[in-house]
């Protein structure tokens, strides 16, 4: 009966607690890559965003995501490294960003990455007009076994599963590619963040993945955990980072992470899980 009495005493302190939180709104926004290294399963062509267009579109997103008051902005960056993540964002600051990448970085591939990437071209920009003088990276990085996932399945002779999974990532190419000849930068980013889609997304892992091997295998089900620890991870970051007296806050990150971290969000009482389509739509 005692464990019982503290238990239902530990239960109703917790309620009350959350009760007392004083939330935030958190805006998770899940994007495909502006610069696109090819670094995932499925490869799609690259969506140029340094066109008229594509520009005038950001500036709009930009603005709205400044109206959103962020605190802090969040981005995939490597959070041993927000030293490298503060001297690019105090350059594109001042005057001159272009000319300071091309002077410092003279290959072209770089050079492609520091002026193309959305956390330069959407997240800096948003957090230019919205006078934040700190972007914050949140990168975490865990291994990702691929190739011994493959290997499983094959020692399996899981040629039905090996096959659905080939058919999902051709499927995948296809259809991005076709979004990217016919959709307005706007319309992809809000594409990217339909529930329909993360649930897509974040299915890939547990529908497929997690299946790979045979019964004494667990390579599948290793690289899933290593995928939730990478997200979980880079969660914690925004957790420990945002404090009570911080408004809102922006997570600017890849889709598939968005697809993991829209469930950490609905459990965290601190956070109101915002779209990008309710920001847009203010």
């Amino acid at each position: 009966m005692k464990h019982l009495f503290l238990l239902v005493l530990l239960l109703a302190l917790a309620s009350q607690s959350f009760a007392q939180t004083k939330q935030s709104d958190l805006l998770l926004l899940g994007t495909f890559h502006f610069h696109n290294p090819g670094a995932d399963i499925a490869k799609t062509k690259t969506f140029e965003v340094m066109t008229p267009k594509p520009q005038a579109e950001l500036e709009v997103i930009a603005q709205k995501i400044s109206a959103f008051q962020p605190a802090k902005i969040f981005v995939e960056w490597p959070v041993k490294d927000q030293a490298g993540l503060d001297e690019l964002y105090s350059a594109y600051l001042k005057d001159g960003y272009e000319q300071y990448i091309r002077t410092k970085y003279p290959k072209p591939s770089q050079q492609g990455f520091y002026l193309k990437n959305e956390i330069v071209q959407l997240a800096f920009r948003a957090g230019k007009k919205a006078k934040l003088t700190r972007i914050y990276g949140l990168d975490y990085s865990t291994s990702f076994p691929f190739d011994s996932v493959m290997k499983a399945m094959k020692a399996a002779k899981q040629d039905a599963l090996i096959q659905q999974l080939q058919d999902v990532i051709k499927n995948e190419e296809a259809t991005q590619n076709k979004k990217a000849e016919t959709y307005s930068l706007t319309e992809m980013l809000l594409d990217a963040n339909k529930p329909k889609n993360l649930v897509i997304n974040k299915g890939f892992y547990l529908n497929i993945l997690n299946r790979a091997g045979s019964l004494d295998s667990f390579a599948g089900p290793f690289l899933v955990s290593e995928w939730y620890r990478r997200n979980l991870y880079m969660y914690s970051i925004v957790q420990k980072t945002m404090t009570a007296e911080d408004g809102n806050a922006v997570v600017l990150v890849g889709a598939g992470h968005a697809a993991m971290m829209q469930d950490f969000v609905k459990y965290d009482k601190r956070f109101r899980l915002k779209t990008l389509k309710e920001v847009l739509e203010k």
